[in-house]
Protein backbone atom coordinates (compact mmCIF):
# COMPACT_ATOMS: atom_id res chain seq x y z
CA UNK A 1 0.00 0.00 0.00
CA UNK A 2 1.32 3.23 -1.26
CA UNK A 3 0.08 7.28 -1.25
CA UNK A 4 1.30 8.15 -4.71
CA UNK A 5 1.30 12.18 -5.86
CA UNK A 6 -0.42 12.18 -9.12
CA UNK A 7 -1.21 15.61 -11.30
CA UNK A 8 -5.03 16.42 -10.96
CA UNK A 9 -7.15 16.23 -13.61
CA UNK A 10 -7.25 19.92 -15.27
CA UNK A 11 -10.87 20.21 -15.12
CA UNK A 12 -11.96 17.89 -12.52
CA UNK A 13 -14.03 20.94 -10.39
CA UNK A 14 -15.66 21.61 -14.01
CA UNK A 15 -16.62 18.01 -14.21
CA UNK A 16 -17.63 17.99 -10.31
CA UNK A 17 -19.95 20.75 -10.65
CA UNK A 18 -21.26 19.40 -14.07
CA UNK A 19 -22.26 16.11 -12.30
CA UNK A 20 -23.88 17.81 -9.24
CA UNK A 21 -20.90 16.84 -6.54
CA UNK A 22 -21.79 20.13 -4.73
CA UNK A 23 -19.11 19.06 -1.77
CA UNK A 24 -16.31 18.16 -2.86
CA UNK A 25 -15.06 20.94 -0.65
CA UNK A 26 -16.42 21.27 2.71
CA UNK A 27 -15.95 23.57 5.35
CA UNK A 28 -13.13 25.35 4.03
CA UNK A 29 -11.30 22.45 3.05
CA UNK A 30 -10.66 20.10 0.45
CA UNK A 31 -13.08 17.05 1.09
CA UNK A 32 -12.28 15.49 -3.13
CA UNK A 33 -8.64 15.40 -3.04
CA UNK A 34 -6.46 14.04 -5.99
CA UNK A 35 -3.32 15.55 -5.51
CA UNK A 36 -2.57 12.19 -4.78
CA UNK A 37 -3.88 8.80 -4.40
CA UNK A 38 -3.16 5.54 -2.62
CA UNK A 39 -2.00 2.30 -4.74
CA UNK A 40 -3.22 -1.31 -3.46
CA UNK A 41 -1.73 -4.57 -5.31
CA UNK A 42 -4.44 -6.93 -6.23
CA UNK A 43 -3.39 -9.43 -3.57
CA UNK A 44 -3.76 -6.86 -1.15
CA UNK A 45 -7.71 -5.91 -2.15
CA UNK A 46 -8.49 -9.64 -2.69
CA UNK A 47 -7.15 -11.15 0.33
CA UNK A 48 -7.03 -8.80 3.07
CA UNK A 49 -9.82 -6.49 2.21
CA UNK A 50 -12.40 -8.23 -0.28
CA UNK A 51 -12.63 -11.61 1.32
CA UNK A 52 -12.29 -10.69 5.20
CA UNK A 53 -15.10 -7.78 4.43
CA UNK A 54 -17.17 -10.64 3.44
CA UNK A 55 -16.64 -12.74 6.23
CA UNK A 56 -17.29 -10.03 9.04
CA UNK A 57 -20.26 -8.96 7.64
CA UNK A 58 -21.59 -13.05 7.96
CA UNK A 59 -20.61 -12.49 11.41
CA UNK A 60 -22.26 -9.30 11.76
CA UNK A 61 -25.72 -11.14 10.69
CA UNK A 62 -24.58 -14.43 13.09
CA UNK A 63 -24.36 -11.35 15.77
CA UNK A 64 -27.85 -9.80 14.94
CA UNK A 65 -29.27 -13.11 15.50
CA UNK A 66 -27.43 -13.18 19.25
CA UNK A 67 -28.68 -9.64 20.26
CA UNK A 68 -31.94 -10.30 19.55
CA UNK A 69 -32.68 -13.23 21.58
CA UNK A 70 -31.00 -11.55 24.72
CA UNK A 71 -33.37 -8.91 26.36
CA UNK A 72 -30.00 -7.65 28.02
CA UNK A 73 -27.88 -7.26 25.24
CA UNK A 74 -31.07 -4.77 23.72
CA UNK A 75 -30.75 -3.30 26.50
CA UNK A 76 -26.47 -2.71 26.44
CA UNK A 77 -27.25 -1.61 23.06
CA UNK A 78 -29.68 1.15 23.91
CA UNK A 79 -32.57 -0.21 21.67
CA UNK A 80 -35.48 1.70 23.24
CA UNK A 81 -38.24 -0.81 25.18
CA UNK A 82 -41.18 0.06 23.21
CA UNK A 83 -39.49 -0.84 19.71
CA UNK A 84 -37.52 -4.01 20.73
CA UNK A 85 -40.47 -5.73 18.82
CA UNK A 86 -40.09 -3.77 15.46
CA UNK A 87 -36.52 -4.52 15.54
CA UNK A 88 -36.66 -8.28 16.43
CA UNK A 89 -39.53 -9.14 13.73
CA UNK A 90 -37.65 -7.12 10.71
CA UNK A 91 -34.93 -9.81 11.31
CA UNK A 92 -37.56 -12.46 11.38
CA UNK A 93 -39.45 -11.58 8.28
CA UNK A 94 -36.36 -11.31 6.75
CA UNK A 95 -36.35 -7.74 5.60
CA UNK A 96 -33.42 -6.92 2.94
CA UNK A 97 -30.81 -4.73 3.63
CA UNK A 98 -29.14 -3.44 0.55
CA UNK A 99 -25.66 -1.46 1.97
CA UNK A 100 -23.47 -0.54 4.38
CA UNK A 101 -19.95 0.16 5.11
CA UNK A 102 -17.04 -1.05 7.15
CA UNK A 103 -14.25 1.17 8.41
CA UNK A 104 -10.97 -0.65 8.63
CA UNK A 105 -7.51 0.29 9.67
CA UNK A 106 -5.39 -1.38 7.11
CA UNK A 107 -1.14 -0.84 6.68
CA UNK A 108 -0.88 -3.19 3.78
CA UNK A 109 1.11 -5.70 5.77
CA UNK A 110 -0.99 -7.00 8.55
CA UNK A 111 -4.28 -8.20 8.65
CA UNK A 112 -7.48 -5.21 8.25
CA UNK A 113 -9.27 -4.47 11.70
CA UNK A 114 -12.51 -3.83 12.15
CA UNK A 115 -12.78 -0.53 13.70
CA UNK A 116 -16.29 0.04 13.50
CA UNK A 117 -19.99 -1.02 11.07
CA UNK A 118 -21.26 2.03 9.34
CA UNK A 119 -24.27 -0.35 8.43
CA UNK A 120 -27.44 2.07 8.79
CA UNK A 121 -26.94 5.19 7.01
CA UNK A 122 -23.36 5.31 5.27
CA UNK A 123 -22.10 8.15 3.37
CA UNK A 124 -19.39 8.86 1.17
CA UNK A 125 -20.94 6.71 -1.46
CA UNK A 126 -21.05 8.90 -4.58
CA UNK A 127 -17.74 9.78 -4.26
CA UNK A 128 -16.70 5.86 -3.69
CA UNK A 129 -18.78 4.34 -6.71
CA UNK A 130 -18.84 6.93 -9.20
CA UNK A 131 -16.47 10.30 -8.83
CA UNK A 132 -13.39 7.84 -8.09
CA UNK A 133 -14.19 5.68 -11.26
CA UNK A 134 -14.09 8.49 -13.34
CA UNK A 135 -11.07 9.55 -11.82
CA UNK A 136 -9.63 6.14 -13.00
CA UNK A 137 -10.86 6.42 -16.61
CA UNK A 138 -9.90 10.34 -16.88
CA UNK A 139 -6.18 9.56 -15.65
CA UNK A 140 -5.55 6.02 -17.87
CA UNK A 141 -6.99 8.07 -20.59
CA UNK A 142 -4.69 10.88 -19.74
CA UNK A 143 -1.30 8.47 -19.41
CA UNK A 144 -1.42 9.72 -15.72
CA UNK A 145 -1.92 6.13 -14.28
CA UNK A 146 0.15 2.87 -15.89
CA UNK A 147 -2.08 1.10 -18.37
CA UNK A 148 -3.80 -1.45 -16.88
CA UNK A 149 -4.30 -0.23 -13.37
CA UNK A 150 -7.94 -0.98 -12.29
CA UNK A 151 -10.07 -0.17 -9.05
CA UNK A 152 -11.62 -1.88 -6.29
CA UNK A 153 -15.25 -0.84 -7.54
CA UNK A 154 -18.21 -2.45 -8.54
CA UNK A 155 -20.14 -0.69 -5.97
CA UNK A 156 -22.60 0.94 -8.41
CA UNK A 157 -22.94 -2.42 -10.51
CA UNK A 158 -23.72 -4.15 -7.17
CA UNK A 159 -26.39 -1.91 -5.92
CA UNK A 160 -28.22 -2.39 -9.29
CA UNK A 161 -28.06 -5.73 -8.99
CA UNK A 162 -29.51 -5.67 -4.99
CA UNK A 163 -31.96 -3.54 -5.98
CA UNK A 164 -33.28 -5.57 -9.10
CA UNK A 165 -32.99 -8.81 -6.80
CA UNK A 166 -35.07 -7.25 -4.25
CA UNK A 167 -37.91 -5.86 -5.98
CA UNK A 168 -40.38 -6.65 -8.95
CA UNK A 169 -39.68 -4.08 -12.33
CA UNK A 170 -41.32 -1.38 -11.74
CA UNK A 171 -42.21 -0.74 -8.18
CA UNK A 172 -42.00 2.21 -6.41
CA UNK A 173 -39.21 3.55 -4.12
CA UNK A 174 -38.76 6.42 -2.24
CA UNK A 175 -36.12 7.85 -0.75
CA UNK A 176 -35.47 10.26 2.01
CA UNK A 177 -33.08 12.58 4.14
CA UNK A 178 -32.83 15.47 5.50
CA UNK A 179 -32.84 18.71 3.24
CA UNK A 180 -30.45 20.82 2.90
CA UNK A 181 -27.30 18.38 3.33
CA UNK A 182 -25.63 17.94 -0.06
CA UNK A 183 -23.68 15.14 1.36
CA UNK A 184 -26.61 13.22 2.56
CA UNK A 185 -28.49 13.84 -0.87
CA UNK A 186 -25.73 12.96 -3.16
CA UNK A 187 -25.67 9.58 -1.21
CA UNK A 188 -29.39 9.48 -1.82
CA UNK A 189 -29.11 10.13 -5.51
CA UNK A 190 -26.10 7.85 -6.07
CA UNK A 191 -29.20 5.05 -4.42
CA UNK A 192 -32.12 6.32 -6.48
CA UNK A 193 -29.73 6.45 -9.62
CA UNK A 194 -28.89 2.71 -9.04
CA UNK A 195 -32.75 1.44 -8.52
CA UNK A 196 -33.80 3.32 -11.25
CA UNK A 197 -31.06 1.04 -13.69
CA UNK A 198 -32.29 -1.39 -12.10
CA UNK A 199 -36.03 -0.49 -13.75
CA UNK A 200 -37.38 0.77 -10.61
CA UNK A 201 -39.33 4.32 -9.62
CA UNK A 202 -37.51 6.34 -7.89
CA UNK A 203 -38.98 9.67 -5.95
CA UNK A 204 -37.22 11.46 -3.41
CA UNK A 205 -39.03 13.69 -0.59
CA UNK A 206 -37.48 15.45 1.86
CA UNK A 207 -37.23 14.08 5.24
CA UNK A 208 -39.52 17.05 7.10
CA UNK A 209 -42.10 16.42 4.39
CA UNK A 210 -43.21 13.32 4.92
CA UNK A 211 -46.74 13.17 6.17
CA UNK A 212 -48.57 10.62 7.53
CA UNK A 213 -52.61 9.44 6.03
CA UNK A 214 -55.65 9.22 8.68
CA UNK A 215 -55.47 5.28 8.03
CA UNK A 216 -51.50 5.52 9.07
CA UNK A 217 -49.74 5.39 6.05
CA UNK A 218 -47.05 7.72 5.22
CA UNK A 219 -47.42 9.65 2.26
CA UNK A 220 -44.89 11.85 -0.33
CA UNK A 221 -45.07 15.32 -0.62
CA UNK A 222 -47.83 14.65 -2.98
CA UNK A 223 -49.73 12.73 -0.93
CA UNK A 224 -48.61 9.49 -2.71
CA UNK A 225 -48.39 6.63 -0.25
CA UNK A 226 -44.78 5.36 0.29
CA UNK A 227 -45.09 1.26 0.39
CA UNK A 228 -40.47 1.40 0.43
CA UNK A 229 -38.83 4.28 1.98
CA UNK A 230 -34.98 4.27 1.57
CA UNK A 231 -34.26 6.64 4.54
CA UNK A 232 -31.07 8.10 5.30
CA UNK A 233 -31.59 8.85 8.79
CA UNK A 234 -30.45 6.78 11.55
CA UNK A 235 -32.62 4.29 13.65
CA UNK A 236 -31.26 5.42 16.85
CA UNK A 237 -32.79 8.64 16.40
CA UNK A 238 -35.71 7.38 14.29
CA UNK A 239 -36.70 4.93 17.35
CA UNK A 240 -37.09 7.93 19.59
CA UNK A 241 -38.76 10.28 17.05
CA UNK A 242 -42.70 10.47 17.86
CA UNK A 243 -43.04 8.85 14.06
CA UNK A 244 -41.56 5.97 15.34
CA UNK A 245 -45.17 4.56 16.48
CA UNK A 246 -46.35 4.23 13.40
CA UNK A 247 -43.84 2.25 11.64
CA UNK A 248 -45.34 -1.07 12.90
CA UNK A 249 -48.78 -0.48 11.26
CA UNK A 250 -47.96 1.66 8.53
CA UNK A 251 -47.39 -0.94 6.09
CA UNK A 252 -44.19 0.46 4.95
CA UNK A 253 -40.48 -1.27 4.01
CA UNK A 254 -37.82 0.45 5.42
CA UNK A 255 -34.43 0.66 4.11
CA UNK A 256 -32.21 -0.24 6.04
CA UNK A 257 -34.43 -2.38 7.92
CA UNK A 258 -34.89 -1.64 12.08
CA UNK A 259 -32.37 -4.61 12.63
CA UNK A 260 -29.50 -3.01 11.23
CA UNK A 261 -29.77 -0.70 14.01
CA UNK A 262 -28.12 -3.46 15.69
CA UNK A 263 -25.48 -3.09 13.41
CA UNK A 264 -24.89 0.11 13.40
CA UNK A 265 -23.79 0.37 17.14
CA UNK A 266 -20.50 0.54 18.76
CA UNK A 267 -21.91 -1.99 20.94
CA UNK A 268 -21.91 -4.47 18.64
CA UNK A 269 -18.12 -4.78 18.54
CA UNK A 270 -17.91 -5.95 22.16
CA UNK A 271 -20.43 -8.52 21.03
CA UNK A 272 -18.31 -9.91 18.05
CA UNK A 273 -15.38 -10.05 19.90
CA UNK A 274 -17.20 -12.58 22.47
CA UNK A 275 -18.75 -14.82 19.86
CA UNK A 276 -15.31 -14.48 17.77
CA UNK A 277 -12.53 -14.13 20.28
CA UNK A 278 -9.30 -13.51 18.35
CA UNK A 279 -10.65 -12.91 14.75
CA UNK A 280 -7.80 -11.74 12.63
CA UNK A 281 -9.82 -9.29 11.74
CA UNK A 282 -11.34 -7.63 15.15
CA UNK A 283 -10.54 -5.80 17.69
CA UNK A 284 -10.58 -6.63 21.33
CA UNK A 285 -13.50 -5.11 23.08
CA UNK A 286 -15.63 -4.74 25.93
CA UNK A 287 -18.80 -3.16 27.29
CA UNK A 288 -16.42 -0.05 29.11
CA UNK A 289 -18.95 -0.54 32.14
CA UNK A 290 -17.80 -4.11 32.49
CA UNK A 291 -13.95 -3.38 32.71
CA UNK A 292 -13.68 0.42 33.57
CA UNK A 293 -12.91 -0.89 37.19
CA UNK A 294 -10.00 -3.45 36.09
CA UNK A 295 -8.55 -0.88 33.47
CA UNK A 296 -8.20 1.54 36.32
CA UNK A 297 -6.82 -1.32 38.50
CA UNK A 298 -9.56 -0.55 40.61
CA UNK A 299 -11.26 -3.67 40.68
CA UNK A 300 -12.24 -6.61 38.69
CA UNK A 301 -13.94 -7.02 34.99
CA UNK A 302 -17.50 -7.91 35.06
CA UNK A 303 -17.58 -11.58 35.84
CA UNK A 304 -19.24 -12.88 32.19
CA UNK A 305 -15.66 -11.57 30.30
CA UNK A 306 -13.43 -11.37 33.14
CA UNK A 307 -11.23 -14.39 31.30
CA UNK A 308 -11.60 -13.17 28.10
CA UNK A 309 -10.75 -9.56 29.62
CA UNK A 310 -7.64 -10.76 31.53
CA UNK A 311 -6.35 -12.33 28.25
CA UNK A 312 -6.24 -8.53 27.18
CA UNK A 313 -5.79 -6.43 29.88
CA UNK A 314 -1.99 -6.04 29.36
CA UNK A 315 -2.68 -4.59 25.72
CA UNK A 316 -5.70 -2.60 26.83
CA UNK A 317 -3.77 -1.04 29.43
CA UNK A 318 -1.14 0.25 27.54
CA UNK A 319 -3.44 1.44 24.66
CA UNK A 320 -6.91 1.57 23.68
CA UNK A 321 -9.92 3.45 22.10
CA UNK A 322 -13.20 4.38 24.34
CA UNK A 323 -16.06 4.90 21.86
CA UNK A 324 -19.54 5.91 22.85
CA UNK A 325 -22.19 2.98 21.40
CA UNK A 326 -23.96 5.80 19.15
CA UNK A 327 -21.51 8.40 17.67
CA UNK A 328 -20.78 9.79 14.22
CA UNK A 329 -17.24 11.30 12.52
CA UNK A 330 -15.44 10.17 15.64
CA UNK A 331 -17.81 12.35 18.06
CA UNK A 332 -16.91 11.75 21.65
CA UNK A 333 -14.13 8.80 20.93
CA UNK A 334 -11.00 9.33 23.28
CA UNK A 335 -7.38 7.51 22.38
CA UNK A 336 -5.47 6.32 25.81
CA UNK A 337 -2.03 5.14 26.00
CA UNK A 338 -0.30 4.63 29.10
CA UNK A 339 -2.60 6.21 30.85
CA UNK A 340 -3.28 9.54 29.09
CA UNK A 341 -5.51 10.61 26.26
CA UNK A 342 -3.27 11.26 24.03
CA UNK A 343 -6.37 12.27 21.33
CA UNK A 344 -9.85 12.99 21.75
CA UNK A 345 -12.53 14.64 19.17
CA UNK A 346 -13.82 18.34 20.27
CA UNK A 347 -17.24 17.02 18.99
CA UNK A 348 -18.57 15.79 22.39
CA UNK A 349 -22.21 15.79 21.07
CA UNK A 350 -22.84 11.83 21.89
CA UNK A 351 -20.95 12.00 25.59
CA UNK A 352 -23.51 11.17 27.39
CA UNK A 353 -23.99 7.25 25.74
CA UNK A 354 -22.59 4.47 27.47
CA UNK A 355 -19.54 3.56 25.76
CA UNK A 356 -17.31 0.50 24.59
CA UNK A 357 -13.49 0.27 25.44
CA UNK A 358 -11.98 -1.58 21.96
CA UNK A 359 -8.14 -2.38 21.15
CA UNK A 360 -6.26 0.67 19.70
CA UNK A 361 -5.08 -0.27 16.07
CA UNK A 362 -3.60 2.66 15.30
CA UNK A 363 -3.86 4.10 11.39
CA UNK A 364 -1.32 4.34 9.11
CA UNK A 365 0.62 7.73 8.28
CA UNK A 366 1.24 8.94 4.74
CA UNK A 367 2.75 12.59 4.81
CA UNK A 368 0.88 13.21 7.83
CA UNK A 369 -2.53 12.06 6.99
CA UNK A 370 -3.76 8.84 8.05
CA UNK A 371 -6.34 6.47 6.28
CA UNK A 372 -8.94 4.43 6.93
CA UNK A 373 -10.55 1.89 4.82
CA UNK A 374 -14.16 2.28 3.69
CA UNK A 375 -15.51 -1.14 2.58
CA UNK A 376 -18.56 -1.40 0.68
CA UNK A 377 -20.61 -4.29 1.55
CA UNK A 378 -23.49 -5.10 -0.61
CA UNK A 379 -26.25 -7.29 0.01
CA UNK A 380 -23.43 -9.72 2.12
CA UNK A 381 -20.68 -9.27 -0.05
CA UNK A 382 -18.19 -6.34 -0.53
CA UNK A 383 -18.32 -4.42 -3.48
CA UNK A 384 -15.70 -2.03 -3.14
CA UNK A 385 -13.60 0.62 -1.13
CA UNK A 386 -13.71 4.38 -0.80
CA UNK A 387 -10.41 5.91 1.48
CA UNK A 388 -10.47 8.67 3.79
CA UNK A 389 -7.89 10.60 5.45
CA UNK A 390 -7.40 12.78 8.71
CA UNK A 391 -4.74 14.53 10.19
CA UNK A 392 -5.97 13.56 13.42
CA UNK A 393 -5.88 9.74 14.55
CA UNK A 394 -9.29 10.00 15.22
CA UNK A 395 -11.44 10.29 11.51
CA UNK A 396 -13.52 13.13 11.86
CA UNK A 397 -15.78 15.38 9.44
CA UNK A 398 -13.06 17.31 8.19
CA UNK A 399 -11.40 13.80 6.83
CA UNK A 400 -10.42 14.20 2.62
CA UNK A 401 -11.76 11.67 0.10
CA UNK A 402 -8.80 10.10 -1.65
CA UNK A 403 -9.13 8.13 -4.83
CA UNK A 404 -7.20 4.57 -5.53
CA UNK A 405 -5.83 2.46 -7.70
CA UNK A 406 -4.11 -1.41 -7.94
CA UNK A 407 -1.63 -1.87 -9.21
CA UNK A 408 -1.23 -3.01 -12.78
Amino acid sequence: MQKITLPERPDWRAHAEEVGFTFADMHGEPYWDESSAYALSLEQIENDIEDPSTELHGMCREAVAEIIASEELMTRLAIPEAHRDLVAESWRRGDPEIYGRFDLAYDGARPAKLLEYNADTPTSLYESAAFQWQWLEDQLKAGVLPEGSDQFNGTHEALIARFADVFEPDSDLHFTAVADNPEDYGTVEAMGWAAREAGLGAHYCDLDKIALSDDGQFLDDQDRRIAVLFKLYPWEDLLRDDYAAHIAGSGCLFLEPAWKALLSNKGLLPVLWQMFEGHPNLLPAFFEADVAEALSGRGPAAPDCAEAFDRMAADLAEAHVRKPILSREGASVTIHQSGKVIEQSKNTDYADHPRIVQAYAPLPEFDGFRPVIGSWIVGETCAGIGIREDRSRITQDLSRFKPHYILA
